[in-house]
């Protein structure tokens, strides 16, 4: 280990000039707390920047999280930094992760007779227009993956559940392709997004017993209607008499209600034994 003499400082005070009192070599070295703190024998003090410098990432790192799909809160949290700090250098990729999304809906979705005509963006409003969804509520995003791919991805919530659904993006001059990476992702582009829901089977119409085989509620019971008595009666007594019946000198028949029933004795006669006609 050589040992060097501090020459002097620059001009900006921002590095310390050393120099090889055998060889006349110059070095220089950041004036920064760390250096501070070792020329006053702060032990503490050093330990804990070099904590904090470990921890610290390089923007190219930060960049590299957060075109992965890691948001700033992520970063910051995993690498001790401040907020502020990691947005500086985020912002520029959030920007490119924005621009991919867009793109990505202007994509065409991939299906086995190739390319669908309609957007992205338009086949996924269809599809959330059928089942009731705001695609205004909804939010879009996109990131590279491990194979530097862009993955698209809609957001959105339906009652107390959070959904997504993911596509990958392959640009290209006539809007790129979709293909779907989840089951979320196929059912929103199925051409057949309008059929009905699983689980559901379609309601039958009820149906209508033959006539014969439908029974009224006098035939059920073995009851008639007092109306068809009453009809019964007088069918039979508009049929004129084929033969004159001679008249006879016997006691006139009991006398009948309005349905042709005969009348019910009163309690008198009962008692002294006279018919309803007035005769003993």
């Amino acid at each position: 280990m050589r040992d060097l003499r501090v020459v002097g400082l620059e001009p900006d005070g921002q590095y310390v000039i050393c120099a090889d009192p055998k060889t006349g070599d110059k070095f220089r070295l950041p004036a920064d707390d760390k250096l501070r703190a070792a020329s006053r024998g702060d032990i503490a003090r050093l330990g804990q920047i070099e904590i904090e410098m470990d921890s610290l990432l390089r923007p190219k790192e930060i960049q590299a999280r957060i075109r992965a799909g890691a948001t700033v809160e992520q970063v910051a949290n995993d690498s001790g930094m401040a907020l502020s700090r990691v947005e500086v250098f985020a912002h520029p990729v959030l920007l490119e992760r924005s621009q991919a999304a867009s793109m990505a809906q202007a994509g065409h979705p991939m299906r086995h007779d190739g390319p669908a005509v309609q957007t992205l963006a338009e086949i996924v409003a269809l599809a959330f227009r059928a089942r009731g969804h705001h695609l205004d509520e909804a939010t879009w995003d996109a990131w590279r993956d491990e194979d530097n791919k862009w993955v698209a991805q809609l957001k959105w919530q339906a009652g107390r559940t959070t959904n997504k659904a993911h596509w990958q993006f392959l640009p290209d001059g006539h809007g790129g392709t979709i293909t779907a990476l989840d089951d979320a992702a196929a059912e929103l582009v199925d051409p057949d997004f309008g059929r009905q829901l699983r689980g559901l089977a379609p309601v039958r119409a009820l149906e209508v017993a033959p006539e014969e085989s439908q029974q009224s509620f006098d035939d059920y019971y073995g009851t008639t209607a007092d109306s068809e008595l009453e009809a019964d009666v007088e069918i039979e007594e508009d049929v004129p008499s084929a033969v004159n019946e001679p008249k006879h000198d016997s006691a006139p028949a009991p006398k009948k209600d309005k349905k042709g029933k005969p009348a019910m004795p009163s309690w008198e006669d009962v008692l002294l034994g006279v018919r309803s006609s007035g005769h003993n």
